[in-house]
């Protein structure tokens, strides 16, 4: 599955959410999780197909290399054979220089060709993986957003209410015990 696919669901599921206030959604961790682990599973071969555009550009070159370098020994040989005849020599020296500028202009075109071809194949894989990580960084930013701000207060009212309610109380229980035991030794007297 592309990672293309794998996104667009991944959008629309968070699209798809139970809102809440403030603008947020319920989305299902297990899902989000599921969808995160197919995009990983889908960039492997994004990767790979660079890595094969990558590897046919190297094998073009040698194979443009070894072609020159052929000419060349041809070409080295063949004036080793017409050294006596001047004019053949000559001739032979013009050709493999001809031959060995046309094989390095087409092994340098073939080379440019290749690296506009890695670097644009190469640009398009980075913007759709800048997509795909901002789509995530804004997915999980928008799980982990809580309003934790206007609940800590009244959560700490409370707090305040119930601890001073429990000093009052103990402060009644301890007058109460106090007025018994002032009533017990005036009894006793």
């Amino acid at each position: 599955m592309s990672v293309y696919r794998v996104l667009d669901k991944l959008e629309g599921y968070v699209h798809e959410g139970t809102w809440l206030p403030a603008g947020y959604r319920i989305l299902s961790e297990e899902r989000l999780v599921e969808m995160i682990e197919k995009i990983r599973s889908s960039l492997p071969e994004e990767v790979g197909r660079a890595k094969i555009i990558a590897d046919g550009h190297d094998r073009m070159i040698r194979a443009a290399q070894e072609k020159a370098e052929s000419i060349v020994t041809e070409a080295s040989s063949k004036q080793d054979e017409l050294v006596d005849q001047n004019e053949i020599v000559q001739r032979a020296r013009t050709t493999a220089e001809v031959v060995l500028r046309e094989a390095e202009e087409r092994a340098r075109k073939i080379r440019e060709g290749a690296d506009q071809y890695a670097v644009q194949v190469l640009g398009e894989m980075e913007a759709r993986m800048s997509a795909a990580v901002a789509s995530i960084r804004k997915g999980r930013e928008s799980l982990t957003k809580t309003p934790a701000a206007p609940a800590a207060q009244p959560l700490a009212d409370a707090a305040a209410k119930a601890k001073r309610a429990a000093f009052d109380l103990q402060t009644a229980e301890t007058a109460t015990v106090v007025d018994e035991t002032t009533a017990m030794h005036s009894v006793e007297a």
